[in-house]
């Protein structure tokens, strides 16, 4: 009897274990939300969409889309880190975004506050103009800066975004007393350049590549030249040393299952090397550029210093 008795109570344990497994084995179960923390139509925007075309192709359920714009991002970013970490919230982050944030303006998030999956793009920041802009190269736009304080006006997202960290950099080593105009996205802030709103822009490569036969690009911010404007020469080349970069990745809010993250960044990785996916990347003008999450975390905490003492520098913090 007392045999009989263990062994069901064994069965049955074995059955619940059973069921427990299967449970999460189910995972996904439903749709997984993807925060997009910038207005639809921007660098961010694109390439998540770009992602989610082929997202079905490796994961069982689909990704909803919800848009969360303003303040940079930070309004996006702390929607990602406050979510609940049960693997059906996701989003797209932005750095130095969310280094800068955090230590400007207190969002209530860290770069500690997120589970990275991985990063999908390393874009370099341009200073563009429309194509009937009367400045004809960056050397010109510095120029009227300098001669006529605050008149000239700078589209940036933000503030203290990516293109805002850039603006202070050129004001900390350059004479440049330029008016910041700040947008909630990349689309609002190309269509400021475009309306006449600003004089110039500081923005993602991406962004001008989609309106490349209405902007000129007069010199790009990176290490070297882009594959994508060989001709545009880069900053340090004009005589200028600025060099900035948007990193585009995708997280989750910290303390996500262990089995949920494994399960995501396994998606995340065979999407980014899908033919598809790389070919439209690059139809697209994104500068794909792959890092898994321990990668992308590294890079994050090394550019928190250097950031930081950006900001301290432009007296924004202490």
């Amino acid at each position: 009897m007392k045999k009989r008795f263990t062994l069901r109570l064994l069965l049955a344990f074995l059955l619940i274990i059973s069921i427990s497994g299967a449970a999460y084995a189910e995972y996904p179960d439903s749709p997984i939300n993807m925060i997009i923390a910038f207005s639809a139509g921007g660098s961010s925007d694109v390439q998540a969409r770009i992602t989610q075309k082929y997202w079905n192709k490796y994961s069982k359920q689909r990704l909803v889309f919800v848009y969360k714009p303003g303040a940079g991002g930070a309004i996006g970013f702390s929607e990602i880190a406050l979510a609940k970490p049960d693997g059906y919230t996701i989003g797209g982050l932005n750095v130095p975004h969310i280094i800068l944030q955090p230590l400007v303006q207190r969002a209530p998030f860290s770069i500690d506050s997120f589970e990275y999956i991985c990063q999908a793009v390393n874009d370099p920041q341009v200073v563009a103009v429309r194509k009937d802009s009367k400045f004809k190269s960056v050397k010109e736009i510095f120029a009227f800066a300098a001669a006529n304080p605050k008149k000239l006006r700078i589209g940036l997202v933000g503030p203290n975004s990516g293109h805002h960290l850039m603006f202070l950099e050129v004001i900390e080593k350059f004479k440049f007393p330029a008016s910041p105009v700040f947008y909630k996205g990349s689309a609002d802030q190309n269509a400021a350049l475009l309306g006449g709103e600003v004089d110039v822009m500081f923005g993602n490569l991406n962004d001008v590549m989609r309106s490349r036969d209405e902007l000129n690009i007069l010199g790009i911010a990176s290490e070297k030249r882009n594959a994508f404007v060989p001709e545009v020469k880069t900053m340090r080349e004009l005589g200028f040393d600025v060099v900035s970069y948007i990193r585009r990745a995708f997280a989750a809010p910290k303390g996500v299952d262990k089995k949920a993250l494994a399960y995501l960044t396994d998606v995340f990785k065979k999407i980014a090397a899908d033919p598809g996916y790389l070919a439209d990347m690059k139809k697209a003008g994104q500068p794909e550029e792959y890092l898994d999450g321990s990668a992308f975390s590294k890079v994050v905490h090394d550019q928190y210093q250097h950031d930081k003492a950006a900001l301290q520098k432009a007296g924004l913090i202490k």
